[in-house]
């Protein structure tokens, strides 16, 4: 067989199979879609991501089931998402933590964040805020640092686990300090936050939503919104910044990724899923009432997400680099 035929072949071949992933894209989806949580049940990405699955489903056409994988800060459900098959029937709400914190902590992450995903597109993004067992004798900001500095040796804050978006936050707040506290990673913000009511531990900088609702039920302390501005979940709190330290600011986004490799035509059938579901006033408003604010839909397409993936990963690798925040 001369090379002329050999390479007609090849390039028949290549169009087949690019009809048939065409094809099977055009049908997508058949059958029950799985969105992976990776994050405990009951922690503020856990009750966003369901609404958000819910609405998405319905657009699609087929049920998104929400399957929590909380473990490793959420790198385990991340990488389970890394491996799944391309074919659009499974796929990851990650954030902050699963795909910038996580690539810098360790030398050897369980996956790529940038190679073994194909992103889908940014939703929102979550402030932190920062709150104490209901007994801390420190009701804002000021009482909590001058605590701090005297009793941090028998101190003790939880997080969803080391690397994540309740670890970070917290972490560099205790560096800014100049104290060192002792963390205790958690299997998810939702285990963390029982501790945290029952006395457990001392303090955590959880999500807006989790966080804002146990404080205004005061079963915790809410002791500053670690944002620019404040929030409308919970305006009666102040920032940190107004509390006096500035550049403590801690704000985690989340986004939807499909594993690497998945159709371009899935991809994006999803991303638009996630637009629409993003641009209807009534889930705006869940989302909103949760405390999160809707990324705009600029920043909501899978380029956007491509190369602020990709800045995200630098930048909090020389925050984490500097503060010298290192695995426990």
């Amino acid at each position: 067989m001369n090379h002329l035929a050999k390479w007609a072949i090849i390039a028949a071949s290549a169009g087949l199979l690019a009809g048939m992933n065409g094809a099977f894209a055009q049908a997508w989806p058949v059958k029950p879609i799985t969105l992976i949580i990776p994050f405990a049940p009951g922690g503020g990405v856990d009750a966003s991501a369901r609404i958000q699955a819910q609405q998405m489903g319905e657009l699609l056409g087929q049920t998104i089931i929400a399957e929590n994988v909380g473990a490793a800060a959420g790198m385990v459900g991340s990488g389970r998402v890394a491996r799944a098959e391309p074919d659009g029937y499974t796929f990851l709400i990650g954030n902050t933590g699963t795909h910038a914190h996580s690539q810098a902590l360790y030398k050897k992450p369980p996956y790529n964040a940038m190679a073994d995903f194909a992103p889908v597109g940014l939703v929102t993004d979550s402030p932190r805020i920062l709150i104490a067992r209901k007994d801390l004798p420190a009701n804002n900001l000021r009482e909590f640092i001058a605590y701090a500095k005297t009793n941090h040796a028998k101190m003790q804050f939880g997080s969803a686990g080391v690397g994540s978006g309740t670890h970070l936050p917290c972490a560099i707040l205790v560096k800014t300090l100049g104290v060192e506290i002792t963390h205790i990673p958690y299997r998810g913000a939702g285990p963390a936050m029982q501790d945290l009511i029952g006395g457990r531990i001392d303090f955590m900088c959880d999500t807006i939503q989790t966080g804002a609702a146990q404080a205004k039920a005061q079963t915790v302390k809410g002791i500053a919104v670690m944002a620019e501005r404040r929030v409308s979940i919970i305006p009666e709190l102040a920032t940190t910044g107004e509390q006096g330290l500035p550049g403590a600011e801690a704000s985690v986004w989340n986004a939807f990724f499909l594993p690497k490799g998945t159709p371009d035509a899935i991809v994006r059938r999803m991303n638009k899923a996630m637009n629409d579901m993003l641009d209807n006033p009534a889930t705006r408003k869940r989302l909103e009432d949760l405390g999160l604010e809707i990324v705009p839909a600029a920043r909501r397409t899978p380029e956007f997400l491509t190369k602020f993936l990709s800045e995200e990963i630098v930048r909090w690798g020389n925050v984490i680099r500097s503060a010298g925040i290192t695995p426990e």
